[in-house]
């Protein structure tokens, strides 16, 4: 391999229901060496275990075969584009049968190698007896599990692509690792060789969320050029491990600093000790530099030693859960809705007394348009004509929630007028599902890779070094506060927002528009004071991180999104609302700074 050569790798899926089209736009217009799929997220790996429990050839993600390969396959194998999926799911097998009987009927060759090991739901009990306390509650692992998965890492991915595999299909690993396993294969990078293994990581972690960074989720929005054609993520990464994010040509997307910068910011936690399986990142001396049109060149990842454990994420059925919504119009909608709702429980809840049947565990009830989810910081002038009555509610019961959503539709002709938008039908319960997370030593892993019938590889990936070395990451300096005559106004003048979610846990990035706002950003938008905006949604911790090599912060709120994901009864369960809530946030600027909102 010559001393320039760059590999590009394309994304063509953020999760599992991601858009049937970008994996045709990649081949035919990203010049790609590799394709990768991200599909996994934890909530999707309980559903995929349920799929299999009814079906024992189901349990992977279906549409990366019968869309997505069945509409590229022939032309990745001409191009000679390799693929990288976690399409595995739970039933890495059947997604591999269902890809060979696709290549026959096709007829192409392929090469096709599975990674296994990642789920760890046949030693249960073994586990059990060792232990898999909560990482942030020290609860034992519950009594009944729907899927049990430790996130490998992308070492098992490039002893794949190294035996000669053309696709490589895994379950459960780390997001970033369906590209940093191509860039260790490709490039020979050492596996001690962390700040390569970083800028690789980060690399992964720009491009998984597909279209985040390119566009998609973008606080300006309005600028993107047409979210109808829009742009997947290529990126051109060089042996060093730097970076260049880029679109396929003539698409929709756009890539800028600050469309990159979001992503980066994008659910890591402490930016300085972004763990994984391979290497422990510290992204705060990031630095983005635009390159050309639609290219921006991402260096300044450094890294340390990962440490000698993989997460371990339990899926388990807590109760049941009722979600759903009702329409309503007129004057004094938010009165009238919340009237409706307010009678709706409290009848379901006096026949439960009379009944004796316990009470619901929790409930939520929102009306949506009225600026519920920034409870004291909706606007006092909002007055809608039409809104959305939103209800969610737990019991261990499924029977009580039926009768529930069944008592509903009296509400129809009984109670406040302009309720309607029942053509849905009726809301139905559905199993909660909670995430146990903890941590598992790797010698206790064992990883089998595949090729065909061969085994390439049979062992544990145990940490090389699992020394912990001290956090890399520098931190801004403190800013003098600027003097003189100041005006109020909303944080979004001065930042980008991105926020997301990791279990309970909510992460709110920010990134300056200018350098020169930080000392205003750093003294005004602190822990304490986001703590304080979003006092009626968050219950623990606020912490802020520095990433000042591209002038960004990032908020770690914890026990913040009512359970998170599956488990919560709130609209936002992911926290995806809370950047763009915090950009409402009013901060005192100098007058002379003549600030112009994002859009008038």
């Amino acid at each position: 391999m010559s001393a320039d050569k760059a590999i590009r790798i394309g994304c063509a899926s953020a999760f599992y229901g991601d858009s049937q089209l970008a994996a045709r736009q990649l081949v035919d217009g990203g010049d790609l060496d590799y394709l990768v799929f991200d599909y996994l997220a934890e909530s999707t790996m309980a559903i995929l275990a349920r799929a299999q429990m009814q079906d024992s050839e189901l349990g992977y993600a279906v549409d990366f075969v019968t869309v997505a390969m069945a509409g590229v396959l022939e032309d990745c194998v001409k191009k000679g584009v390799k693929i990288v999926a976690n399409a595995g799911g739970v039933n890495v097998p059947a997604c591999i049968k269902a890809l060979e009987d696709l290549a026959a009927r096709l007829g192409v060759n392929v090469s096709v190698a599975g990674v296994f090991g990642d789920d760890l739901s046949g030693d249960i009990e073994t586990l059990r007896a060792v232990g898999l306390p909560e990482i942030d509650t020290g609860a034992e692992l519950p009594s009944k599990v729907a899927s049990i998965n430790a996130y490998l890492g992308a070492e098992p991915i490039a002893d794949a692509l190294r035996a000669g595999a053309d696709i490589v299909v895994t379950g459960r690993v780390v997001d970033s690792a369906v590209v940093l396993g191509p860039l260790i294969a490709e490039f020979d990078w050492s596996l001690s060789d962390y700040d390569r293994l970083a800028q690789g990581s980060l690399a992964g972690h720009v491009l998984e969320c597909g279209a985040q960074c390119t566009g998609g989720n973008f606080t300006d929005w309005h600028l993107v050029p047409d979210f109808a054609d829009m742009s997947y993520p290529i990126a051109v990464i060089e042996e060093r491990g730097d970076f260049t994010v880029t679109i396929p040509p003539n698409t929709g997307g756009m890539v800028t600093r600050a469309t990159v910068g979001e992503q980066i910011l994008y659910e890591i936690g402490d930016p300085a000790n972004y763990l994984l399986p391979d290497v422990a990142c510290d992204f705060t001396g990031v630095t983005l530099a635009a390159v050309g049109t639609n290219a921006v060149r991402v260096s300044g990842a450094r890294g340390h030693a990962p440490s000698g454990y993989y997460k371990v994420c339990a899926t388990h059925i807590d109760g049941y859960r009722l979600m759903g919504s009702f329409y309503m119009a007129g004057l004094r909608a938010v009165q009238k809705a919340q009237a409706n709702l307010d009678a709706w429980i409290t009848r379901v809840r006096t026949e439960l007394k009379r009944r004796g049947l316990p009470d619901f565990r929790d409930l939520s009830l929102d009306v949506i348009g009225s600026e519920a989810i920034y409870g004291p910081h909706a606007s006092p002038d909002a007055n809608p004509r039409e809104v959305m009555g939103k209800f969610g509610l737990h019991h261990d019961n499924k029977q009580v929630l039926s009768f529930a959503a069944a008592e509903m539709a009296y509400l129809a002709t009984s109670a406040a007028p302009g309720m309607t938008g029942f053509g849905g039908g009726r809301a139905r319960p559905q199993p909660l599902m909670r995430v146990h997370s903890s941590l598992i030593e790797k010698s206790k892993v064992q990883v089998t890779v595949m090729l065909g019938q061969t085994v390439v590889v049979e062992r544990a990936y145990a940490a090389r070094d699992a020394s912990q070395a001290e956090q890399l990451g520098s931190r801004f300096e403190a800013f003098v506060k600027p003097e003189g005559e100041t005006v109020s106004v909303p944080l979004e003048a001065l930042v980008y927002a991105r926020s997301g979610d990791k279990g309970d846990h909510a992460n709110i990035g920010i990134m300056a528009r200018d350098p020169k706002f930080l000392p205003v950003i750093q003294s005004q938008v602190t822990a304490e004071r986001v703590t304080e905006y979003f006092a009626h949604l968050c219950n623990g911790e606020v912490t802020r991180f520095d990433l000042p090599g591209f002038d960004a912060f990032n908020f770690l709120l914890k026990d913040a999104l009512g359970g998170g994901a599956t488990a919560s009864l709130r609209l936002d369960s992911q926290g995806k609302n809370y950047g763009q809530m915090l950009l409402s946030l009013t901060v005192d600027v100098p007058a002379k700074w003549e600030m112009v909102l994002p859009i008038e």
